[in-house]
């Protein structure tokens, strides 16, 4: 008999649709999973993200990472549409990141 698969708890994960538009969010915060993903994707180790966001603690980078790997479309989604358009970039931003 094959087992079916087992939904993977997010204790720390949750939407409010007064805070972002219902996107994920760390419970207790407007703090965006996406936010996470983003410095986690620009090299920040998980570990050190707690530097950058003092009120979260690493079980929420943890989660949020996880939440991110089953949900990826979801999250690539917002990220996408929450990039800052080229002509609103400083130039010398730009610049920065090349």
């Amino acid at each position: 008999m094959e087992q079916a698969a087992k939904k993977i708890e997010h204790p720390y994960i949750g939407r409010n649709p007064n805070i972002c538009n219902g996107e994920p969010i760390i419970v207790g915060t407007k703090t965006t999973v996406r936010a996470i993903v983003e410095f986690w994707r620009n090299g920040i180790q998980p570990e050190e993200i707690p530097l950058h966001l003092p009120h979260l603690s690493l079980a929420h980078i943890f989660d949020a990472l996880g939440f991110y790997s089953e949900n990826r479309d979801e999250i690539n989604k917002y990220i996408e549409d929450n990039r800052a358009p080229e002509n609103k970039i400083h130039p010398l931003l730009k610049e920065q990141s090349s």
